[in-house]
């Protein structure tokens, strides 16, 4: 079924206003009709931009990992690389840039796996989801973005989901879609 195909379950925007914005985010309250024909104020967080996630795996099946900290959830976690998508920049291009300023590590051979929008119901933001094979590491990580970074087998990253050592929606999927085989 394509984007714009009437449906029965298609809310109507009368109308739209900001509440709040900044250069990373905005705050906007819909003036919505729900399909059972209730009216009401309906809150949306606008991004703008999108973010990055990069899966890289060495030869031997081992993928990069950082252990970083999130402030929001206040949380620690493997993640991988993953940033902004920057005006202008491809989303291969971002996945890499991320991952060389993150890690140090270059990556060849960057493709896009998937993309998504992680809120549907309440934020526009799209994730989307890159494979790179690992370059070479042409410099230390950021001690800013991660306290850590290695290379993690196929069996130690399942073990870091199932342990919940993995929290981050944008690694998991990557990990998910990664592991499940999906990637080709």
């Amino acid at each position: 079924m394509s984007d714009d195909a009437a449906g029965t379950s298609r809310w109507q925007v009368l109308g739209e206003r900001s509440l709040y914005e900044s250069p990373w985010v905005t705050l906007h309250l819909l003036d919505v009709v729900h399909p059972g024909g209730h009216r009401y104020e309906h809150h949306a967080v606008r991004s703008t931009a999108a973010a990055v996630a990069c899966a890289v795996r060495r030869p031997d099946g081992a993928v990069l990992l950082m252990w970083r900290h999130r402030v929001v959830p206040d949380a620690w976690g493997w993640e991988v690389p993953a940033g902004r998508v920057e005006p202008g920049e491809g989303v291969e291009e971002a996945a890499a840039r991320e991952t060389l300023e993150e890690t140090g590590w270059t990556v060849r051979d960057v493709r896009r796996l998937t993309g998504f929008h992680p809120l549907g119901g309440s934020a526009d933001q799209r994730f989307e989801v890159c494979l790179a094979e690992a370059g070479e590491q042409v410099g230390p990580h950021d001690p800013v973005e991660a306290d850590e970074v290695g290379w993690f087998s196929p069996a130690q990253v399942r073990a870091l989901l199932t342990d919940g050592q993995v929290q981050e929606g944008l690694s998991v999927v990557a990990l998910l879609w990664l592991l499940s085989g999906l990637d080709g």
